[in-house]
């Protein structure tokens, strides 16, 4: 970042916030599905990490295995995760182009 792009930052902070909202508004969009278990177990989650809906086949619940279907929601939830965190740094990183805002200033997403 050079010392125009700071002075610009600095006259047009209504502009900078407009895209910001702009980009809250595109991730809260985000919804991306994780599954485990071949399937058998998915979790979507959207944009602000919150769980949509939790799909579980009959075959994993079994009263005598509770210790596998929680390991099926467990992965589901953090490949669901995973999947909403990549769509949100490309989201970011598309959004942020062009804004004088340094590296790490997102907590790795930007």
């Amino acid at each position: 970042m050079n010392l125009a792009e700071i002075m610009e930052m600095l006259r047009n902070p209504q502009a900078i916030q407009a895209r910001v909202n702009e980009l809250k508004e595109k991730t809260a969009k985000i919804t991306a599905t994780g599954s485990s278990g071949g399937g058998m177990v998915r979790i979507t989650m959207n944009g602000a990490l919150e769980m949509i809906s939790c799909e579980i086949a009959s075959e994993v619940v079994d009263p005598n295995d509770i210790t596998l279907l929680q390991d099926l929601v467990r992965a589901a939830y953090n490949d669901a995760s995973a999947r909403v965190k990549e769509e949100l740094q490309k989201e970011l990183s598309a959004g942020m182009e062009g804004l004088p805002i340094p590296p790490g200033m997102l907590g790795g997403l930007g």
